[in-house]
This record gives structure tokens, sequence and C-alpha cells, in this order.
């Protein structure tokens, strides 16, 4: 008779063996969500036994279907990490011991315009690089998930709305494409602080000079410059992107951090 007891550390075990078949069978929806579901995991953002959000609020997150979160979580829960529990819903199981030595990321929240700034700073910093190494490690479910989130940033410039969801979407496809964690960890921890400038930046593309449209564009060349995987011109076009939107937000003029 099967010991059911270790079907939990049997799972974990396991996980690369199972979870290279569960790639490949995978839509590249459920791939994007599993992706930042683990990431999450993997960061400590959901912690060992914590509940993750229910599939209607994982669904509004992730801007895909239930039945997309659904199957998502089924591939968590067939690789062991994570377990549900009958009408409470579905919570993280123990971490691998090579993760357990690993602290979650953690960033002061934004407080200031100053914050924005260096927040920028830093995505100028590695942004480009997650550019460079996507263009020359993705596979097709990854760029199709980079793909997915640039048609919605085009439907809402479509509609002359900036989608921050839509965008850090984006982004952090790229960052997952790179196939290096220590990029989508990074970009997971930074999500918040990404958000507040996407939003002053949204802000700014719907002023008079409206540039919504020229915007999504430097997204579609970045696409294409991975998709390509044209290396250099990913990693220039990214750094450029960002400084522009940099400079929107602050009109052009930088504040002076110095001491």
């Amino acid at each position: 008779m099967k010991d059911d007891s270790s079907n939990g550390m049997d799972g974990i075990a396991h996980a690369d063996v199972d979870g290279e078949a569960a790639r490949r069978s995978r839509s590249p929806l459920v791939e994007r969500v599993f992706e930042r579901l683990l990431a999450q995991i993997q960061s400590g953002e959901y912690r060992t036994n914590q509940r993750l959000p229910g599939e209607l609020e994982l669904a509004a997150q992730f801007l895909v279907s239930r039945p997309i979160v659904r199957e998502a979580l089924q591939q968590l829960r067939e690789q062991g990490l994570v377990y549900s529990r009958r009408g409470s819903g579905t919570y993280v199981r123990a971490a691998l011991p090579a993760q357990r030595p690993a602290a979650a990321i953690g960033f002061a929240p934004v407080e200031t315009i100053a914050d924005i700034q260096r927040c920028y700073e830093f995505r100028i910093t590695i942004e480009p690089d997650h550019a460079h190494w996507a263009a020359l490690r993705w596979d097709e479910a990854r760029l199709a998930a980079i793909a997915s989130a640039l048609e919605l940033m085009r439907d809402a410039t479509r509609v002359h709305r900036h989608s921050e969801d839509a965008d850090f979407a984006f982004h952090n496809a790229i960052a997952v494409a790179s196939n290096n964690h220590y990029y989508g960890s990074s970009m997971s921890a930074l999500k918040e602080h990404i958000g507040v400038g996407m939003k002053f930046h949204g802000l700014s593309l719907m002023g008079p000079n409206a540039a919504l449209e020229g915007v999504f564009e430097e997204h579609v060349a970045l696409f294409e410059a991975i998709r390509n995987r044209d290396a250099d011109r990913a990693r220039t076009l990214m750094r450029l992107h960002l400084e522009s939107s940099r400079n929107r937000v602050f009109g052009g003029r930088t504040l002076d951090l110095s001491f």
C-alpha cells in the first residue's frame, strides 16, 4: 500500500523533472501565471502555509480568466509547491531546503518623489540586461507571455487608456524570459514601487501632448528586438524607453539626490 505521507516531499523532489514536462504542455497564459506565482513563492512574498489570494483576485491581478488561474494552481499542486484545504483555499507548502536560507527581497515603500526617481535609476540599471538576456534565451512560451502582455497594452491604447497592470506584466515577462530567477524575484519585489512610477507615467501620457501611442510603439520595437534575438538593440531600446519614461514623469528635470 502506498504511503501518502511522503507525497509532498516526493512532489518537491521531482519538481524539476515534472516541471519541464508540464511547461511543454501549458498554454502561454497558464505558463505566465505559473511563473509569476512560482517567483512570488520562491522570493518569500508568499510564505510557508500562507494562503494565496482567491482565483478571482488572481485572475484580476494577472489579467486572465479564472480557468487559466485554476490550471496554473493545479500545476503548482502537482509539483508539491502548494496544497488545498476544502472550503478554505490554496496554501504554500514548505519551501525547498535550498530556498530556506534566502530571505525575501524587501524594499522600503515609496514615500517621496525622490523615491520614484530612485526606482527609475534602479530599473535603468537592471532592466536593459533583462531585455538583453531575454533576447538570447527566450523560448516559445516566454515569448508568447511577452506578446500577450503587449496585446493587453494594445487594447488599452486603442481606448486611450494606460494600463499599469499590462505595462508591468510586459516588463516582468521580459525578466522571466531572461531565465534568471534573480531578475524575476527583483521585479516581483519591486511591483508596488514600479506601479507608483507607472501611474505617474500614465498621467503624463494623457496631457495636451498625449504620447500614449508613441509609448506603445516603444514597447512594440522592444518586443521585436527580443523576438529577433537582437540582444544589443533590445538592451539599448529598454534603456531609452525607461529614460524617456522617467523624463516624462519629471518633465525632463530630475532631482538632485546628492547628500
